[in-house]
This record gives structure tokens, C-alpha cells and sequence, in this order.
């Protein structure tokens, strides 16, 4: 049961996976968080996830939006970009991960997903046949509910270590 919250892999930061290296091992697509996954929590894109989001493409792997905020939020971060996303993704549920396959037309072994929580963004891919990558925060400075969750996340990962 406790395996739905343990990462297939972890990171520092979403700024050190090697994404090259996924190419090369078949992803073509990339399932991103954006609150303290690509930038710090309801910042807008920086300078460091606009290259970074370019360099995915140049790779040739198609970044994907999906987040729990509403969709303001999540075009605060896209600026101009032409990204696909699903807002109020409701994640853990595996439908926005359904959804965001259909959209991106792939299947669940071409993409991985990229997320900084364990409740929502490891679980619902998990739950959803997608392999996790796991980041660390970008910024300690969250919204009251986040940090109540990170403290029931210590709780599991006692238990999945």
C-alpha cells in the first residue's frame, strides 16, 4: 500500500535530472508540477525555467503543465507559451494523468512525471502507471495546508525508506 508514495526516483532539484538520458531511454514527455517543482510556490516563470522548458523541447521531450491551482495560477507561469495543461487537476486522481496522456499522445512508458509532493503528485502517478521523479522544494516559504501536508509526508517516508 505505502509503495503508491515512494518515488521511482529523486532528485535535488527538477533542474538536475539529466532528461537527455530519459530521451534516450524512450520519454518523449514530461508531466510537470509548477509550485515549488519549477519555480517557487505561485511565482511566475523565471529565467531558469524558461531555458530549462526550451532545452527539454530542443531534446525532444514535450513539457506538460498539471496542477491543483486554478488556472490563473498556471497562466501566471506559461506567460506566452504554447505548453499544454490541466488545471484544478484534482491530483491524486489518475484522470488528469489519463487526460494528460490523451492530450500529449503518448503512452504511459513514454512519459515520466516531475513533482515536489508525495499525497498528490507521487500517488496520482503511481496510481496512474507513470514513473514518479521526486524533487526537493524549491522554497520553504508555503501556504499553511502544504506545510501540513510535508509533515504527514515525513510520517510515510519513515515508513518507505
Amino acid at each position: 500500500m505505502l509503495d503508491k508514495f515512494k518515488p521511482d526516483y529523486e532528485y535535488k532539484t527538477t533542474y538536475d535530472i539529466d532528461f537527455k538520458s530519459w530521451y534516450d531511454k524512450g520519454i518523449r514527455g514530461a508531466i510537470f508540477d509548477i509550485d515549488n517543482t519549477l519555480v517557487a510556490h505561485d511565482a511566475p516563470s523565471n529565467e531558469q525555467a524558461d531555458k530549462f522548458i526550451e532545452e527539454l523541447e530542443r531534446i525532444g521531450i514535450k513539457p506538460f503543465l498539471m496542477s491543483n491551482n486554478k488556472e490563473d495560477r498556471v497562466k501566471l507561469f506559461l506567460k506566452d507559451r504554447d505548453i499544454p495543461y490541466i488545471y484544478k487537476a484534482d491530483k491524486p486522481s489518475i484522470k488528469s494523468y489519463d487526460k494528460a496522456l490523451e492530450m500529449l499522445g503518448l503512452e504511459k512508458n513514454q512519459v515520466v512525471a516531475v513533482g515536489d509532493q508525495l499525497l498528490t503528485d507521487c500517488m496520482g502517478a503511481r496510481n496512474a502507471g507513470i514513473t514518479f521523479l521526486k524533487v526537493g522544494i524549491l522554497d520553504k516559504k508555503e501556504p499553511p495546508h502544504i506545510r501540513f501536508k510535508r509533515g504527514v509526508e515525513k510520517i510515510i517516508e519513515l515508513f518507505t525508506k
